[in-house]
């Protein structure tokens, strides 16, 4: 398995540039990685050296780079997705709609994206994915797909068994569907319990998310008030998906006793200048990733015999959050995210008895 690494932070602060970086600096140390962009820019092509294109295209020795467009990933799998369409589909559609097309859907980009990295990562060819999403929120989301779908099919199968309108759209939505995962669902179960396969995806994808030592976002940030409060949004933001930040890169400046206390708990790295393009001097200048990940505070943690769930909650404070319960599950609200805790078999049926907002953990007691 390879270790998937990503970077967090307010618009034009850096992150592209930190991730080419990081992802030279993996490859100088002998590791054979795979950076991921979905959005490339002229500077990103400048600094990078290499037209990078729509398939892997090599760098160095070492390191591949990769520019993804949904509609390129959907067509991949456009073919296999016609032959569905005649073994499930009473009147074909799919020669009518183009892959460019689909692939405007909403949450596809996203829902492309993490299977291409789901499959890079099985694939063993690298050690390390370092990805460069759109922005910030893209990647946040993306990262959550696992979660928020299970949450959907838990609540939602019910409903869907019953529906006349997934009942007639199930047909063509399965299909579609099998050709993003890559997994085989029948017509007749795709309203119902979902295959082993596609459980086995989710889940996969949660623990992946969940672990530190494969998935881990850093925070990107200057001084300004303005990329400080950013940075600390999206911490929160990421703790909600379940996503480990392992620290905080400071783009060249001194870690002052307001930096220290905006971050307080995480490991913050002073870096050189992003913006000289100096990436020699910046690769040289970042940590190990991955060990520093290892030292950061956990998103959620569940002590079973003390009947208590804490959740990480930075950059919010009590007012901003919400909680609610629905048999064995806990819902966290805060901000725009929001996550869903499956309690596990010892706690199951117990209702909460208490919670309280410290030190940036929401304590819930059951």
């Amino acid at each position: 398995m390879a270790f998937i690494l990503t970077f967090l932070g307010k618009g034009g602060i850096g992150c592209t540039t930190t991730a080419i970086a990081a992802a030279q600096k993996y490859a100088i140390l002998g590791k054979k990685v795979l950076l991921v962009v979905q959005d490339s820019t002229p500077s990103f092509l400048l600094q990078i050296g290499v037209d990078v294109k729509s398939t892997i295209t090599q760098i160095s020795s070492n390191l591949d780079a990769i520019q993804l467009q949904s509609s390129q990933l959907l067509e991949n799998s456009w073919e296999e997705l016609k032959k569905l369409e005649t073994k499930y589909l009473r009147s074909p559609v799919l020669n009518n709609i183009f892959a460019q097309e689909l692939a405007i859907l909403p949450g596809m980009d996203d829902a492309l994206t993490l299977n291409y990295l789901r499959e890079q990562d099985q694939s063993g060819k690298y050690d390390v994915i370092v990805y460069d999403g759109k922005s910030s929120l893209n990647v946040v989301r993306m990262f959550g797909i696992p979660e928020t779908l299970s949450w959907y099919i838990r609540r939602m199968r019910n409903l869907l068994e019953n529906s006349d309108i997934v009942k007639t759209l199930s047909p063509f939505v399965q299909p579609v569907t099998s050709a993003v995962l890559n997994v085989s669902w029948s017509a007749d179960n795709f309203a119902q319990q979902p295959s082993n396969e596609v459980n086995q995806i989710l889940d996969q994808g949660k623990n992946a998310v969940n672990d530190p030592s494969r998935l881990s976002a850093f925070l990107v940030t200057n001084s300004t008030p303005e990329a400080i409060a950013t940075a600390r949004y999206w911490w929160g933001s990421a703790q909600q998906i379940g996503l480990t930040v392992g620290g905080v890169l400071l783009n060249q400046r001194e870690i002052t006793p307001e930096i220290e206390t905006a971050f307080n708990l995480l490991t913050i790295n002073s870096i050189p200048n992003i913006e000289s393009n100096n990436l020699e001097e910046l690769s040289s200048a970042l940590p190990d990733f991955q060990k520093q990940a290892l030292k950061a505070p956990k998103p959620l943690t569940i002590d079973t015999n003390n009947r208590e769930v804490r959740i990480f909650l930075p950059g919010f404070d009590k007012k901003q959050v919400k909680l609610s319960q629905s048999g064995p599950e806990i819902t966290i609200s805060a901000g725009d995210q929001r996550r869903n805790i499956f309690l596990p078999s010892p706690l199951k049926g117990q209702s909460v008895k208490s919670a309280k907002f410290q030190d940036a953990y929401l304590i819930v007691s059951l």
